[in-house]
């Protein structure tokens, strides 16, 4: 399938809005049913870079948001219509550089499917931690062309 991958727009707010909480709510079983809300994406994100994933019709199918300054990817969710298709292959290749450029990321140890995926796209365990959402790896992208 090919994917159009586009900067984010105001425009794409809502839906990128509902992606987000339906991926966490689907995701983070382990959280408390009322943990999320349609407004910890504004939150969340403010001062990133924002990249969506839109199938053949237009819609929504995926993003990514990224912290520049540190290379650092903050936030990388698929529609579940859209899981393991190459939405979120295609969403870290459209990052600044990428592969050259080496990328960092949490991602929580519970999250099992994505450690998986993240690993299959070349990133490495360089670290991990505990945050209020339990305990991470820190992962890096291999930098290499």
């Amino acid at each position: 399938m090919t994917w159009t991958i586009r900067p984010a727009t105001d425009a794409d707010r809502p839906a990128l809005r509902a992606l987000f909480l339906a991926s966490r709510q689907r995701t983070y079983v382990w959280q408390p049913a009322g943990s999320f809300a349609l407004a910890d994406f504004d939150a969340q994100t403010d001062g990133e870079r924002l990249v969506a994933a839109f199938d053949s019709a237009g819609r929504l199918a995926g993003f990514v948001s990224l912290w520049e300054p540190d290379n650092f990817i903050h936030h990388l969710y698929v529609d579940a219509a859209w899981l393991r298709r190459g939405v979120g292959q295609a969403l870290l290749r459209a990052l600044p550089g990428w592969p050259a450029t080496p990328y960092r990321l949490k991602c929580l140890r519970l999250n099992v499917g994505a450690l998986a995926f993240y690993r299959a796209c070349g990133f490495t365990a360089i670290g991990s931690g505990v945050s209020e959402d339990g305990e991470y790896v820190l992962l890096e992208s291999g930098g290499a062309a």
